[in-house]
């Protein structure tokens, strides 16, 4: 990104959804590098073999977010929050097509390593983290964002730090909770709470 102020991109995204074009035209390439570099990272950690690429799925992102009606974004943050998500339903959808009847797809227990971010993920491990985060979501919504950003957009510690807006430390705090909790979800067969 051109490190302009995040109350320059909030402008900037504000404007476009007002349907300023001009606006509209200046957000991605402000943002296209910082996205990319997200999905570069996430998709390094994937296994071999993959058919989408770090530039499609930022492309995909962005066509998603820009394809919602209802999408109110109120800050930069908030920005890389709707990126990341879009990008978790782009790799969940594909790793459902992989993980399919198709394909073999059975569902396994998943052993979840002590750096989850660190990892390359099977498909399995994406469908399961995202079954989990969908119920994490619903009990709280910021660790649920710490886990999007940093399991499916794969932002860093400081990173995911820098977009919430909180500490390092209370950050690692959180992501060591958050450890704990996903392999005891994910740890549990298949129907049970």
């Amino acid at each position: 990104m051109s490190r302009l102020s995040a109350r320059d991109v909030t402008a900037i995204v504000h404007r476009a959804q007002e349907g300023d074009r001009e606006a509209a035209a200046q957000l991605l390439p402000l943002v296209y590098d910082e996205l990319r570099e997200l999905a570069k990272a996430r998709m390094a950690r994937l296994p071999p073999g993959q058919t989408l690429q770090p530039t499609a799925l930022v492309h995909e992102a962005y066509l998603r977010m820009l394809g919602k009606e209802d999408l109110k974004l109120d800050s930069r943050r908030h920005f890389f929050f709707v990126a990341a998500r879009a990008m978790r339903d782009i790799l969940v959808e594909q790793a459902r097509r992989k993980a399919g009847p198709k394909r073999g797809g059975t569902r396994q227990r998943v052993e979840l390593k002590d750096d989850l971010a660190a990892q390359e993920p099977s498909h399995e491990d994406v469908l399961a983290v995202n079954e989990a985060l969908s119920e994490l979501e619903k009990e709280d919504p910021v660790k649920a964002q710490i886990v999007n950003l940093r399991f499916f957009a794969g932002m860093s510690i400081e990173e995911t730090a820098q977009v919430l807006g909180i500490s390092e430390r209370t950050l690692h705090r959180h992501w060591r909770f958050l450890k704990a909790w996903l392999k005891s979800r994910m740890g549990q067969p298949s129907g049970q709470e």
